[in-house]
């Protein structure tokens, strides 16, 4: 007989204590040097965009748009530092990273090159396309809000080659080419300034000391530039002679008149609006997947939230969650580097340091790490997709391509004193110039990208009747004008239109024959880099 020995009974241990969630590490520094630069160049640029490209007065720059946009940066990047706090505290964690919040870079450029540049070329009036963009940015916000609800199920129709394919036309054309531009005009000061940039972040070399590579490219260019005599000291001086602290101030009047015009801006407000929200779903993922489970509708409500609040304050360029989360807790940041970079760029707004920053930063030594955030987009729009389709990116590309070009003919044109109209079709076309495909392609570029890069990524994957169905919403979208016409009306291009329904038809034509049953199964380990 055996005898059965039973342990004795376990007294249930203490529940552990919470960690303390700490208001600052050596990580956060770390992360906080990082992203503190990347806004500060984002906000240098559009401030040299509004002054340089869109005339408004720097006055009206430095005293009105950047204390809006450090309203908006302040109080976002202090709501995304709540959540990692709560987020820790519910989960017993001290691990917390917060999600990067700043100016969105696409929607930096689109908004000055797509949006507010036509309307200060065809009316000569800073002002009025200044209020152009206050309308579009506001549109941008209430769209996000809106994609906080629709937004999963938006993202789960539209094949990811669309959505970054689109990404990437806009980063090849509006981000990077201007900046790469730029520093070719100077390029004993940018090549160097680049060279720092793609060894620190695209291999595994470190500086010494742990210095930052944004600072460091930052502070060569700076050298070689006032060193080799491209900077103007007279100009730091009247820089510091023109500091003033800009208060916050309501412009509900410039806001409420872009909105009287609003119909030509739905054509990119509301497929930016659509990318906003499927981005930001993409980041979110991207957090869940490094160990923050963050709230996506708190996310976006948010991003909505910060583009209309800064546009109600004057500011045309809508905030949102950055891509790089992860890259940000592997460096160590936890829940408050972001309000730390927030609030530091928004003390410079308020106190009118941008011009005083612009005076001293060669612009050379600023652009490359725009054209590194231009090539990333760009390649990742390939690396993050089956081989298969490659094709569809491209397909997606072409719309920004055709935009960016005709926007440079337009404002060679202008330099000139002349129009594509006055120049006239026939002489256009007979310089190779093909002016009108052009301007149809390009208008309503994004949405046109994504319309277009869905319809090729079902033809490459055999599901021609849902290709048919992308194909029959472009031809609905055409008709009414958000896309392949300047403004939203009735059978706005039914010519183009009846082209898209055309193309439905030979693809349900297709769905037809025998081959079609047997739909292609696409390979998702031949993806090379994950969104």
């Amino acid at each position: 007989m055996s005898t059965e020995i039973t342990d004795p009974p376990v007294e249930p241990s203490p529940a552990a204590p919470a960690p303390t969630v700490a208001w600052w590490t050596r990580g956060d520094t770390n992360a906080f040097f990082g992203l503190g630069f990347n806004i500060l160049v984002n906000v240098l640029t559009l401030t040299g965009l509004m002054i340089g490209v869109i005339a408004v007065p720097a006055g009206d720059v430095l005293g009105t748009v950047l204390p809006a946009l450090g309203v908006a940066l302040i109080l976002g990047n202090l709501y995304y530092t709540f959540l990692a706090r709560r987020l820790a505290k519910r989960e017993n964690r001290s691990d917390v990273t917060a999600l990067p919040y700043g100016p969105s870079v696409p929607h930096m450029f689109i908004v000055v090159f797509v949006v507010m540049l036509p309307v200060y070329l065809s009316t000569d009036d800073p002002t009025r396309a200044w209020s152009a963009g206050l309308a579009w940015a506001f549109m941008i916000g209430v769209i996000v809000m809106i994609g906080a609800f629709v937004g999963p199920f938006i993202r789960k129709l539209t094949p990811r080659a669309a959505m970054l394919g689109t990404l990437a036309g806009i980063s090849i054309t509006f981000i990077s080419m201007r900046p790469a531009a730029q520093m070719w005009e100077a390029a004993w000061i940018g090549l160097p300034v680049l060279a720092i940039i793609l060894i620190g972040f695209f291999t595994d070399m470190k500086l010494p000391f742990g210095i930052p590579v944004g600072l460091a490219a930052l502070l060569v260019g700076t050298a070689i530039g006032w060193v080799g005599g491209y900077m103007s000291a007279p100009d730091v001086g009247q820089a510091f002679s023109d500091i003033a602290v800009g208060i916050p101030d309501l412009r509900l009047d410039l806001l409420f008149s872009g909105l009287a015009n609003l119909a030509p801006l739905l054509g990119t407000a509301i497929p930016l609006g659509v990318y906003n929200f499927t981005e930001a779903m993409s980041n979110v993922e991207s957090a869940a997947a490094a160990g923050d489970n963050y709230n996506l509708r708190s996310v976006l409500l948010a991003d909505g939230a910060g583009a209309v609040i800064g546009s109600a304050f004057g500011s045309p360029f809508p905030p949102a969650v950055y891509i790089g989360h992860p890259g940000w807790k592997d460096a160590g940041g936890r829940a408050s580097y972001s309000l730390a970079s927030g609030l530091m760029i928004g003390i410079f707004c308020f106190v009118g340091l941008f011009g005083i920053l612009d005076a001293l930063l060669p612009v050379p030594a600023i652009v490359p790490i725009l054209l590194y955030i231009g090539l990333l987009i760009g390649a990742q729009a390939f690396q993050a997709v089956p081989r298969l389709h490659a094709i569809a990116v491209v397909a997606a590309l072409l719309p920004n391509l055709a935009e960016w070009a005709k926007t440079q003919i337009d404002n060679a044109l202008s330099a000139a004193g002349t129009s594509a109209s006055e120049v006239g079709m026939e002489a256009l076309n007979g310089a190779g110039v093909v002016y009108e495909g052009l301007k149809t392609l390009g208008e309503g570029a994004v949405l046109v990208g994504l319309i277009l890069g869905t319809m090729v990524t079902f033809i490459l994957e055999k599901k021609f009747r849902f290709a048919a169905i992308a194909a029959t919403v472009g031809a609905v979208l055409t008709f009414i004008g958000l896309i392949h016409a300047p403004e939203v009306s009735w059978a706005a291009n039914p010519a183009v239109a009846l082209g898209y329904l055309f193309f439905a038809a030979i693809c349900l034509a297709y769905s037809l024959l025998p081959g079609a049953k047997d739909p292609v199964v696409v390979d998702e380990s031949d993806i090379v880099a994950g969104h």
